[in-house]
C-alpha cells in the first residue's frame, strides 16, 4: 500500500505545480493584456460585394486593350 500512497503524493505534488504554474499564466495574461488596456481585437473578415459587373469588367478591360493597341500602333 505504500506504493499507491506515493502515486498520490507525486500526483498532488504535481497538480500543486501545476496550479503555480496556471496563476503565472492568468498574471502574463493580465499583464499582457493590461498593456493594451483590452484583449486584443480579433479581425473580423468582411466580404464585400464587387464594385463591377463582370460584363463591366470585360467593357473596361476590352477598351484598355483598344488603348494599348492605339499606342502599340502610333510607335511603329
Amino acid at each position: 500500500m505504500s506504493g499507491i500512497s506515493q502515486v498520490v503524493r507525486q500526483l498532488k505534488l504535481q497538480r500543486t505545480r501545476g496550479e503555480r504554474e496556471l496563476e503565472k499564466l492568468e498574471l502574463a495574461i493580465k499583464a499582457l493584456t493590461s498593456i493594451h488596456g483590452k484583449s486584443a481585437p480579433t479581425r473580423v473578415v468582411v466580404r464585400r460585394k464587387p464594385k463591377f459587373s463582370a460584363a463591366g469588367i470585360a467593357r473596361i478591360r476590352a477598351a484598355q486593350k483598344a488603348r494599348w493597341a492605339k499606342i502599340k500602333a502610333a510607335k511603329k
